[in-house]
């Protein structure tokens, strides 16, 4: 038997423009919500990250996450954990990693209620080193999916690796990168899909395929690919019956993940076809056996093997010989010294007033996307790299006026001063770059 867990990751950066979300809203999410309602049989995992369900919900586009949880409730869909506003987690420090997963939990379960309990984590852009484990572990996750080009053993395809990290277990399931890029770029259509599932399973033997993408990729990406492609797979592999709805996590069972690995927490049927069975990530926890601990590499879902040997792990993000990433993750060192100094010292209520203030706006000025338009790769985009910057800058801003008005000796607020100025001429350098840039 043929297992398959698909996996559609849905988020967009706080920065981004009303008129570009409603145009994403109505091209692919209210369309792939359209179809889970149209094709009960469908399933998939989907991560969803906090920033993006609160901006539907404010911006009247709250049919979305009404649709996301009602599909939950039959069934059809789990969600995963993940960072609120998408922050490459291997490059912030392990407190924000954690801070930005319990924020995202939080968020969503204030949206889903008790249907968000999640098993899963999705790291943004699948960036992965060991340094994100222990944050997982500890906020309640049993697995964790990584880009194939991660895995540093035989791929796995029917049984699951896993990392050991003080006394327990956290399971790594593996995209596979080729399917799930053929999709992305429309380079396979559904039957030729489904007979790629077919060619991968072993003789006799079960064997699992996991997909993951861009929800956008469907509708917004490339236009009506959740019809021509996504909804032909899941009637292609239909049963006929609708399956039971999965009953959801309690709250003691969320809590335990992390330390009790292996016992089943729900025993949903999957869905009965001929050759393939579609599934939930979690569900392949209940249908392979654990194999044996391994330390994969650190990479995200955009890192190639030669960035891997060139130690170049997260080139969209934080590329060796960019010169505008490093004076972007510069400029933040100086926005993350100068919130945690404001924190620190103030004595007032109006300091304490400036400083909650740049620390709510550091959490939002950690998103990826102002990374990821800093690179000629990702046609540079010198509006959104601006965006994210003037994020940054109203974190100095605000930080800065709480100590001002801290009882630090001038001399310390002299030393603030200077890192203000440095952040003001570390801005302008990143300005010029940007309007040299042709």
């Amino acid at each position: 038997m043929i297992y398959w867990a698909p996996l559609l990751h849905l988020y967009q950066p706080p920065t981004q423009l009303y008129g570009v979300l409603k145009k994403v809203c109505n091209e692919s999410y209210r369309p792939l919500v359209r179809l889970f309602r149209e094709l009960p049989h469908a399933r998939a995992t989907v991560n969803i990250n906090g920033v993006l369900t609160e901006m539907l919900d404010e911006h009247g586009m709250s049919d979305v996450v009404e649709g996301l949880r009602e599909q939950s409730e039959q069934g059809q869909l789990e969600f995963t954990g993940s960072g609120k506003y998408h922050p490459i987690l291997p490059l912030i420090p392990q407190n924000e990693m954690k801070r930005q997963i319990v924020h995202n939990f939080q968020t969503n379960r204030r949206f889903f209620g008790e249907l968000y309990s999640p098993q899963g984590f999705f790291p943004p852009e699948l960036a992965y080193s060991r340094d994100i484990v222990k944050p997982i572990l500890d906020t309640g996750h049993n697995w964790m999916i990584l880009s194939g080009v991660a895995c540093p053993e035989t791929f796995p395809r029917d049984t699951i690796y896993y990392i050991a990290s003080t006394g327990q277990r956290l399971a790594v399931f593996f995209r596979d990168d080729t399917l799930s890029n053929q999709i992305s770029f429309k380079q396979t259509d559904a039957k030729g899909f489904v007979q790629s599932l077919k060619e991968l399973q072993k003789e006799k033997n079960n064997t699992y395929v996991i997909t993951a993408m861009d929800a956008e990729t469907f509708g917004h990406h490339i236009a009506h690919w959740e019809e021509l492609f996504l909804a032909e797979v899941y009637e292609i592999l239909k049963s006929g019956a609708k399956p039971p709805p999965m009953k959801p996590l309690t709250q003691a069972q969320s809590t335990g993940l992390a330390k009790e690995h292996g016992s089943p927490l729900s025993t949903p049927e999957v869905i009965e076809t001929k050759e393939i069975e579609v599934v939930t990530i979690s569900q392949l926890l209940e249908l392979f056996p654990l194999d044996k601990p391994i330390e994969p590499y650190p990479s995200s879902w955009s890192t190639s093997r030669d960035d891997i040997q060139a130690g170049n792990y997260y080139p969209l993000w934080k590329g060796k010989g960019n010169h505008i990433h490093q004076l972007q993750w510069r400029h933040l060192k100086i926005a993350f010294d100068l919130a945690k100094k404001a924190l620190k010292v103030i004595n007032t209520e109006s300091g304490k007033y400036y400083a909650d203030i740049a620390r709510g706006l550091l959490d939002r000025a950690l998103h990826s996307d102002q990374f990821w338009w800093a690179n000629p790769k990702a046609r540079l985009d010198i509006n959104m790299v601006n965006r994210g910057l003037l994020q940054q800058d109203e974190v100095i801003f605000n930080a800065y006026k709480a100590i001002t008005i801290s009882n630090l000796s001038e001399e310390e607020k002299a030393e603030c001063w200077y890192r203000v100025i440095a952040s003001r001429d570390i801005r302008g350098k990143i300005i010029d770059l940007l309007l040299a840039t042709v």
